[in-house]
């Protein structure tokens, strides 16, 4: 059986490839997306007290620490039974809307963009972040970094740090933010409004405006027919910091809305041998492999699996956006509210509305009079058992539950990261895309293996952030050559087939 490997897979967080394998016709028979990475958080976390998480787990990553130290730090708060107070909670919110604005800021114009700013089949020294302000002007190149930079800035402010944050404590949070500054974080706010108006103009002009990039989003290659996850309000609008977890099946139906403190009753996790990723599921549901459909337990929890299971969105330019976005793509309303989106390339929109919602959110918490209370350290008297916290990271729902001794000692941590979340859909999408465009007598191009890629970069993966693995079976390939490069000796452990 032959193989095509892309190794390593580009414009991602972490490290990956892609095992496609033909049949005898050479046609593609079966394709995998295998993470050969290792990180091991939950496992090495444990003896260790639990306020430090908010700290430790920030470290899986430095594209988006500001996610693990919310979920984190939310995990404390029940962990210790204590409710924050509303001038906590906004202030929280208010650093983690500056943090969405960054991330998704990063992955439309440098990791997803290049795709459609340059064309999939660009050269890749030219289909990059360098390559999109090349073709799209040193100026736009200049807003970007800007954006990046000074919601950077608040961050800093903020959390206490410009990079791994410090600032979350059980029930409250170590940075006050003054009346001065609270002036600077509002002008900075009403930049990110104008920005995001202008990605999704730009999005606009490149995208929608070009009937082959229109075709290639909706065409089967890169659709899927899944459950949709993600965090909505009281009025089951989108939100990024808190509320119920919701997941709707294909059509758009609700089947779940459940607390974030239930969600083992709601998710399992399965292990593969060719990965060190975990696979969760819908265990209402139940596993049926990796397929589409209402009866396969295979969900998703990305940018359009939020708005699919939102009714509508919380500020008024983002649910302009977001009635436009189904107006285009839709398929019409049930029940009086729109279908599900299920293009997943349109995943790459759908982040540009959520762009505008957090813009938007942060300007108003940054006008709130409540923002600049002082009173945000809680006294923390009660002994600790068990804490879930969950938020929504710009990759999906992400939860962090710990359990700990007496004492406030870690026994025991599981976390569900927003890619992991996404792994099944993952890999259906890059197997799809592989045989809609991998046929015997078809040449394979650099192009051509690049649009297989492009399955996978609507979900901005980030790999160091998933990579867990259950204890005990750690696969190894080891390889012994002599001084002339000669192989002499190859061992392995827990090491499966590959096809």
């Amino acid at each position: 059986m032959k193989r095509i490997t892309i190794d390593p897979i580009t414009r991602l967080e972490g490290h990956g490839k892609i095992q496609i394998f033909l049949d005898t016709e050479g046609d593609v028979a079966n394709a995998y997306l295998q993470i050969p990475e290792l990180r091991g958080f939950e496992r090495f976390c444990v003896g260790r007290p639990a306020e430090e998480m908010p700290r430790i787990t920030n470290r899986i990553c430095g594209v988006c620490p500001e996610a693990h130290h919310m979920a984190a730090t939310k995990a404390l708060d029940d962990l210790y039974g204590i409710e924050p107070s509303s001038a906590v909670q906004k202030l929280r919110e208010l650093f983690y809307m500056a943090f969405y604005v960054t991330d998704h800021t990063t992955h439309f114009y440098a990791l997803g963009g290049p795709d459609f700013v340059l064309g999939p089949d660009a050269p890749p020294a030219e289909r990059n972040i360098l390559g999109v302000i090349h073709k799209v002007g040193v100026e736009i190149g200049k807003q970007v970094i800007d954006c990046r930079m000074r919601n950077h800035g608040v961050i800093k402010l903020l959390g206490g740090r410009g990079v791994h944050p410090v600032a979350g404590l059980p029930g409250g949070w170590s940075k006050a933010l003054s009346e001065e500054d609270r002036v600077k974080v509002e002008a900075i706010a009403k930049e990110n409004v104008a920005f995001a108006q202008f990605s999704l103009k730009l999005f606009d002009d490149i995208v929608l405006g070009n009937k082959k990039y229109v075709d290639l989003v909706c065409s089967d290659a890169y659709s899927h027919s899944t459950y949709s996850m993600g965090m909505v309000d009281s009025s089951n609008r989108v939100n990024f910091y808190d509320g119920l977890i919701r997941v709707v099946d294909p059509e758009g139906k609700e089947v779940l809305l459940y607390h974030p403190k239930d969600y083992a009753e709601h998710i399992g996790e399965r292990v593969e041998p060719w990965t060190y990723l975990k696979v969760p599921y819908l265990k209402d549901i139940g596993w049926q492999g990796y397929t589409d459909g209402a009866d396969s337990g295979v969900y998703t929890a990305t940018p359009l699996s939020r708005l699919n299971v939102s009714d509508s969105m919380a500020t008024p330019l983002a649910q302009e956006a977001f009635e436009r976005f189904y107006e285009t793509l839709g398929t019409g309303k049930v029940d009086g509210r729109y279908r599900p989106v299920h293009f997943r390339l349109a995943t790459h929109w759908a982040r540009l509305v959520e762009l505008l919602y957090a813009a938007e959110r942060m300007l108003e918490l940054s006008q709130d009079e409540e923002i600049t209370d002082p009173n945000l350290r809680p006294q923390v008297t009660n002994t600790p058992r068990m804490g879930i916290g969950s938020v929504e990271a710009p990759r999906g729902t992400l939860t962090h539950h710990y359990t700990t001794d007496e004492n406030g000692i870690l026994t025991g941590v599981n976390l569900i990261v927003g890619t992991t979340n996404n792994y099944a859909a993952i890999a259906m999408s890059i197997k799809k895309a592989a045989m809609s465009l991998i046929h015997a007598g078809v040449i394979v191009t650099e192009g051509l293996l690049n649009r297989v890629e492009m399955a996978f970069r609507s979900y901005d993966p980030c790999m160091s952030c998933a990579t867990h693995s259950l204890p005990g079976q750690m696969p190894l390939e080891l390889t012994i050559r002599d001084a002339d490069g000669n192989i002499i000796q190859e061992l392995s452990q827990y090491v499966g087939s590959e096809a």
